[in-house]
């Protein structure tokens, strides 16, 4: 047994035996070395070892402390994990890098088929506005953003019972960079963040970036979100910001019920912490009426919302935005220290798009092909890949989540079918902690089923049934 291991067993009695309390600050590193006789370095290893256990957390220049112990026995708190270091940027670039060709067919993208995403309105408004130049460079680029789009993005907001003024909104360069400049305006090196299990990639880009050591809560199989693990981790570690993703999950799908956010809501506001909510699906539903954001249930300014217009319009928009309240003012000082605002040329393209209702339009017609393509690429995956595999279909989006079998690899998956040109999303990406349960993939499928896409899934089913039988021949 390592020094390290020693001494972090030695201090963990203490901690269990209630020698140390909830909150207790413990000895400086280097006291505890003077203590203990041991090196600082082991001395650090051994504090690190505790907080990767869950029995210690750290505050920056203040020094590590003792986590309440009293939730330690609960069921839900097993589930509630601590990443104190994440190291996931290297392999999304190399993913991305790696889908990048022409000759990839995109089913491991994250936007939708951009042949469903060309609106000939917003063709013309361009072709229009650029005949007029003046018009729109007499418009500084500069934080927060246009005021005639901000004052129509706020009365989108005021339509769904959200009171909002332009001043709330910050015009952003998509919605990654509204959650990096929101994460960026609430957190420091060191603090503790909350993500759900499952997420998009950039929220642990954003955490790596940022050294944020990450909590993680598990998704409840009916409600989306477990909420005693939620309220058992905001408990536990002084959790700065929450990241969360709640209508039309990247990758599963779900939509999370208007109860359970309204519940959701109420501990946000019990323990005064803070939510970023990722929202840029929020207009891919499908049923009539548009799920309500966390926003909607914020009566303490507590919620930041971010959405965009890149996953409706297509990538080259990548337009986005944060109902960011109180937060405007720190956002845009550290927007304009790096991005600044969107090219004031596609600023008043939407605007113009926007006034006259194509938007609305666009968005109907969208929904409608995503909808009834989703559905057949599902039935399609479930005759042929059921009962060995799992796929959750929820309706909204464009996104199917499938589960292997546990010894699939899907890394293993992902590697050979982008050795025949077709691309598919592995859940290495989606998780930090998917090292032991790496057997889940996402797919793209936003596109018009045909013979050619139908024959390409028929490739995907090939490699997976063949994989599992290879897999049952050597067992």
């Amino acid at each position: 047994m390592y020094k390290s291991e020693k001494l972090a067993n030695s201090l963990k009695l203490l901690i269990e035996n209630g020698i140390w309390k909830t909150n207790e600050k413990l000895p400086s590193l280097r006291h505890q070395a003077e203590l203990s006789g041991f090196s600082l370095i082991t001395v650090m290893n051994a504090y690190q070892e505790l907080e990767a256990q869950g029995l210690i957390y750290s505050k920056e220049k203040s020094g590590y402390f003792v986590i309440a112990q009293e939730v330690s026995n609960n069921e839900h708190n097993q589930n509630v994990m601590l990443n104190p270091k994440i190291e996931i940027n290297s392999t999304v670039f190399k993913y991305l890098k790696s889908i990048q060709p022409d000759n990839i067919i995109p089913f491991g993208t994250a936007f939708p088929d951009s042949q469903l995403l060309y609106s000939s309105k917003l063709i013309q408004t361009f072709s229009q506005l650029a005949r007029h130049r003046f018009n729109y460079e007499q418009n500084p680029s500069l934080p927060p953003g246009n005021f005639a789009l901000r004052k129509l993005i706020a009365q989108r907001y005021c339509i769904q019972g959200i009171e909002t003024v332009p001043s709330d909104i910050v015009i952003t360069s998509g919605g990654l960079d509204a959650l990096n400049l929101s994460l960026q305006a609430m957190t420091r090196v060191g603090d503790y963040i909350l993500l759900q299990q499952t997420i998009f990639y950039g929220a642990w880009q954003a955490a790596e970036r940022l050294g944020l050591k990450v909590i993680t809560i598990p998704e409840h199989p009916d409600h989306g979100i477990d909420l005693e693990a939620f309220e058992q981790a905001i408990q536990k570690y002084p959790i700065k910001v929450c990241l969360l993703m709640l209508n039309c999950h990247n990758p599963i799908g779900f939509t999370v019920s208007d109860d359970i956010k309204f519940q959701l809501a109420k501990l946000l506001h019990q323990y005064k912490v803070h939510l970023i909510e990722d929202d840029v699906y929020e207009d891919l539903y499908y049923d009539h009426k548009k799920p309500l954001s966390m926003k909607y249930y914020d009566q303490q300014n507590l919620v930041l919302h971010c959405s965009s217009f890149s996953k409706t319009l297509g990538a080259s928009f990548r337009v986005g935005w944060v109902h960011a309240g109180k937060f405007s003012e720190s956002i845009q000082h550290i927007q304009l220290m790096s991005t600044l605002s969107v090219n004031s040329f596609i600023q008043n393209a939407l605007i113009e798009y926007l006034s006259h209702r194509h938007y609305e339009k666009h968005l109907k017609a969208l929904r409608l092909s995503l909808k009834r393509n989703k559905k057949q690429f599902y039935n399609y995956l479930t005759e042929h890949l059921s009962p060995v595999c799992k796929i959750e279909y929820h309706p909204s989006g464009y996104f199917l989540w499938i589960e292997l079998p546990e010894y699939i690899d899907s890394i293993y998956i992902y590697k050979m079918l982008l050795d025949q040109n077709i691309s598919i999303a592995p859940s290495v990406l989606f998780n930090a902690n998917f090292v032991k349960q790496n057997n889940f993939l996402r797919i793209n499928c936003s596109f018009d089923f045909n013979n050619r896409i139908e024959s390409i899934l028929s490739q995907i089913v090939y490699c997976i049934k063949s994989t599992i039988k290879d897999h049952s021949i050597q067992s």
